[in-house]
């Protein structure tokens, strides 16, 4: 086993996790399995359905406390393993630092103690389709498994024989990830997102930007050569740079006579057509892009890698098409939880007869390029959640009035069917909180009563 700092072994060091989340369960298991003595600190109070877990985490010897961080459990900790959703200001950290004790994310630890090479997918967006597309193709030659955001804590793989780590990585992990240096590294796109967390658009970046460069540079750096910033930035990145959704340079991945080409050393192949892709849209062809660059560095065949993109399918409620009825087809976005994230659904539609369905819990991100994209692409706009408001101010100022205000997502989805249009999109732009407990929630109660409906007519 690997130690987690140079010349430090786990056993018998005091550990804190902060948070009872899924990697924070994941992290303290595996610390105690390596013999640390593991406290899990939970500001939140303890709910009837964490009374399973609970019991089996103090059953192993973890200590544990609940709505509330306690000095007791802070202090003498050699390290602390925080959960995602904890903000570098919040009262906890400035207590960790003051006692200066250093904090690592659950991927950093994960890292620390694996050899097994880690391919990191960041970005704001198209982060989850490409890690589960690149873990994929590389599974037809690998053991190569998704994990971070999407799929299992990496924690979870530390006693697996697998070959690869293909982990989504969110810029919360990333935050409290300085050591952490992966073999490839992808930068989807990048949009303003999390300003608040991270207390302004820069350092947002900055947590993304450092798996690129200085000593946690990768020995691959893949970026989006449309996104202006990100190929500016890739002049900065350390190891071989690939860049993806234009012919530029020596290392890349483009498409060209509607196929998906990919070119290292200046030598060009073809790869697939856009016609044989089950994913639609232009962001989803980058995606596409990406893994193809990927699966190429770690020598998987053109054949391998087309035969896999074509039997990919798609992750739930990323503009997942999920039913028909008569003319109208359904499609689940709701992983689209801001306008940026929408744009990408709402562009891959053309000349059709469109209902979008969006609102919910406001992120109050700029909506010009959004009304921009309805205009060209939506022809009846049903809003819904506490967002409606400015959402409808946005698109009348814009020139666009067809627009109806729904009080549920039942309701929005009676009066989507009752306009017999091509398509019925979920992409809401915000956030699930005021309706739902998540984008997952609100994509499954928008898939089931669809189909209830369709199952009824």
């Amino acid at each position: 086993m690997k130690s987690l700092l140079p010349n430090v072994k786990l056993a018998d060091k005091k550990v804190l996790v902060l948070g009872l989340s899924k990697s924070g369960i994941s992290a303290a298991k595996y610390l105690n399995k390596a013999g640390a003595d593991v406290y899990i600190t939970e500001f939140r109070v303890e709910k009837p359905e964490d009374a399973q877990i609970l019991k089996e985490l103090r059953e192993a010897g973890i200590k544990i406390e609940m709505g509330g961080h306690s000095d007791e459990f802070i202090n003498d900790s050699y390290i602390a393993v925080t959960s995602p959703g904890i903000p570098p200001h919040s009262q906890i950290m400035q207590k960790l630092k003051e006692n200066k004790i250093k904090v690592i994310s659950e991927i950093e630890l994960a890292a620390s103690q694996s050899g097994v090479p880690f391919i990191a997918i960041t970005g704001t967006n198209g982060k989850t389709t490409t890690t589960a597309l690149t873990s994929h193709i590389l599974s037809s030659e690998y053991k190569a498994e998704p994990c971070g955001n999407y799929g299992v804590p990496p924690c979870d793989l530390l006693d697996k024989d697998i070959d690869f780590m293909v982990c989504e990585c969110s810029s919360f992990q990333l935050e409290y990830s300085n050591s952490f240096q992966p073999q490839i590294s992808v930068f989807t796109n990048f949009t303003p997102d999390h300003i608040d967390w991270h207390g302004g658009l820069e350092n947002y970046f900055k947590a993304k930007a450092k798996i690129f460069k200085g000593p946690q540079a990768p020995q691959f750096s893949v970026l989006n050569a449309k996104d202006k910033k990100l190929l500016e930035f890739s002049k900065e990145c350390g190891g071989t740079v690939f860049l993806f959704d234009g012919d530029i340079g020596e290392n890349c991945s483009y498409i060209k006579d509607d196929a998906i080409y990919f070119k290292r050393n200046g030598r060009e192949e073809k790869i697939i057509t856009l016609d044989e892709c089950p994913l639609i849209g232009s962001h989803n062809y980058q995606n596409v892009m990406c893994a193809v660059i990927a699966a190429k560095i770690e020598g998987i065949s053109n054949e391998d890698i087309k035969s896999s993109i074509m039997s990919f399918k798609v992750p739930e409620h990323r503009l997942e098409k999920f039913a028909q009825s008569g003319k109208t087809v359904f499609y689940n976005d709701s992983k689209a939880t801001n306008p940026e994230a929408s744009l990408v659904a709402i562009n891959s539609f053309n000349n059709r007869d469109v209902v979008l369905i969006a609102g919910g819990r406001d992120k109050n991100t700029d909506l010009a390029e959004f009304c921009d994209a309805v205009k060209k692409h939506i022809k009846t706009v049903i809003l819904i959640g506490e967002a409606a408001d400015r959402f409808e101010e946005n698109l009348r100022g814009s020139g666009f009035d067809n627009i109806l205000r729904e009080g549920t997502m039942q309701s929005a989805i009676d009066k989507a069917i009752e306009l017999n249009s091509d398509v019925v999109l979920l992409s809401p732009a915000c956030a699930s909180f005021d309706m739902f407990s998540g984008y997952e929630e609100r994509g499954k109660v928008f898939k089931e009563y669809v189909l209830s409906k369709i199952n009824k007519a």
